[in-house]
């Protein structure tokens, strides 16, 4: 099997005032130029508030209509009432990889000890790879730089191809 092609990659941004217009979203934007720095095409972005069953149906949406290989949320990872985006990330995921959520935590701890509140989840539907982000430009930079040495591997073993799994 030959590497994946360019991943395609949808981008929701989970905010209750993006949503009713009442502030610009910044992190999505800065979501989908880090994925394309990465090689990724990012075929739509979402912009919804943070509410379960909005943030369920796009996660949905982009496993079983778009069938993207990747899904990145940014926003509601955090202790506030309304961050609900882990939950609902939850609800959709068939298996979670603590490990890609530990390694963007650790790497955001040495920036900032706020990155410790970070709940964020990252999980497979199917052959779709979720991962939350936090809904900070910043976070969501440093978040993806953690991920880009093993992002590439974990997209290319969700598709199916594990040639090159032992190397």
């Amino acid at each position: 099997m030959e590497p994946l092609a360019k991943p395609r990659a949808l981008v929701v941004t989970v905010s209750d005032s993006a949503s009713r217009g009442e502030r610009q979203d910044l992190s999505g934007p800065a979501a989908c130029e880090a994925l394309e720095a990465l090689g990724c095409e990012v075929l739509d972005r979402a912009v919804v508030p943070d509410e379960m069953e909005h943030i369920r149906e796009c996660l949905l949406k982009g496993c079983e209509v778009h069938k993207v290989e990747l899904v990145v949320t940014t926003g509601g990872t955090g202790l506030a009432p309304r961050d609900v985006t882990p939950e609902a990330t939850a609800c959709v995921i068939e298996r979670e990889v603590p490990g890609l959520a530990q390694l963007m935590r650790s790497e955001g701890i040495r920036k900032t000890p706020r990155a410790a509140l970070s709940r964020a989840l990252v999980g497979v539907r199917g052959r779709t790879l979720i991962i939350n982000l936090p809904g900070s430009v910043k976070g969501v930079r440093e978040s993806l730089d953690a991920l880009q040495s093993v992002l590439p591997h974990a997209l290319e073993v969700i598709s199916g191809n594990t040639v090159r799994c032992g190397g």
